[in-house]
């Protein structure tokens, strides 16, 4: 009986606490429509009056009522980011509404960048948290294409708690397509990395991503071989065996495809690919995914119109 009454009575306090800080606050203006009034984050922190963690949760609870809504959170970005903002003002040490704002704020481009201001935030105050920077690496590559910004992000994940074995192959292949495509630089990664670790899967995951890089490296020269060709012939060659076989030849002799294998020809791409691998070294988007980034887009370039 006297639990009930203390859970009530931490109830009300609790109730009493928002009602007290949300009365502090200015007035909802007239004409704030659906978007909620959201107080500037400063100006939340001030009306709490040490009960910040209270306060963050009120918040939390409206972002995430937007989102289980009949409406849902398209259009909505904007406001979920102010309400997540000023959660994370409040309490900058919760976890999960920044991945929430990464998965939910994906509106368009304006909305993924306050999405990852908020991931840094994050990351600042949980640094051996991987995801955080996963996500944070991921809107950078798939969103913006940037791969070099989505290195740097994911590379300090490797190795803390609970990362994944392949996020270091996936930071090689991400440092292999930034910058003009340094492999040297994503090999000397791998191998350091190669180095550090005593685990045997680990360790087979990176000579693995090694093996990669070592087949991109001699398919580009075959890549290199064909653009020469291209510019004697005025043609694109019809096999890979034209580079030696044409006279005068590009090539004296392929490079060996390092499996004992061949190169051959993608299908699809028209790439230059070992028949072994069957693809190129490089982090590919499936063609659901390209119709998602499609929309994104589209939708960045009207909000971009509007503004």
């Amino acid at each position: 009986m006297q639990s009930g009454w203390t859970r009530a009575i931490a109830a009300l306090a609790i109730a009493a606490a928002i009602g007290w800080a949300e009365a502090r606050l200015p007035d909802v203006p007239a004409d704030s429509g659906d978007a909620a009034f959201v107080p500037a984050p400063g100006m939340a922190k001030l009306a709490a009056l040490g009960f910040d963690a209270v306060l963050a949760d009120y918040y939390w609870l409206r972002a995430v009522q937007i989102v289980g809504s009949e409406a849902g959170p398209a259009g909505r970005n904007e406001l979920i980011g102010r309400l997540i903002d000023v959660v994370t003002t409040l309490d900058p040490w919760v976890l999960h509404p920044y991945r929430f704002a990464a998965v939910w704020m994906t509106d368009d481009e304006s909305a993924v960048r306050k999405a990852n201001a908020l991931l840094e935030r994050g990351i600042a105050h949980h640094p051996q948290d991987w995801l955080n920077r996963f996500h944070l690496g991921f809107n950078h590559f798939f969103y913006f294409g940037e791969n070099a910004e989505a290195a740097a992000a994911l590379e300090p994940a490797v190795g803390l708690p609970g990362a994944p074995r392949y996020l270091g192959r996936l930071v090689a292949r991400l440092r292999s397509e930034a910058g003009g495509g340094e492999l040297e630089s994503a090999a000397a990664f791998l191998n350091e990395l190669l180095r550090q670790t005593s685990d045997p899967y680990v360790k087979a995951e990176y000579e693995k991503a090694l093996d990669e890089i070592e087949t991109e490296r001699r398919a580009r020269v075959l890549d290199a071989a064909r653009k020469e060709f291209e510019s004697r012939h005025h043609r694109d060659i019809q096999s890979v065996e034209e580079l030696v076989s044409v006279r005068p030849p590009v090539l004296r002799v392929l490079p060996p495809e390092p499996h004992g294998w061949e190169w051959t020809l993608d299908p699809d791409s028209g790439q230059i690919v070992s028949s072994w691998v069957g693809h190129r070294y490089s982090v590919r988007i499936d063609q659901t995914n390209r119709k998602m980034l499609e929309r994104f887009h589209a939708r960045s370039k009207k909000a971009g119109e509007g503004s």
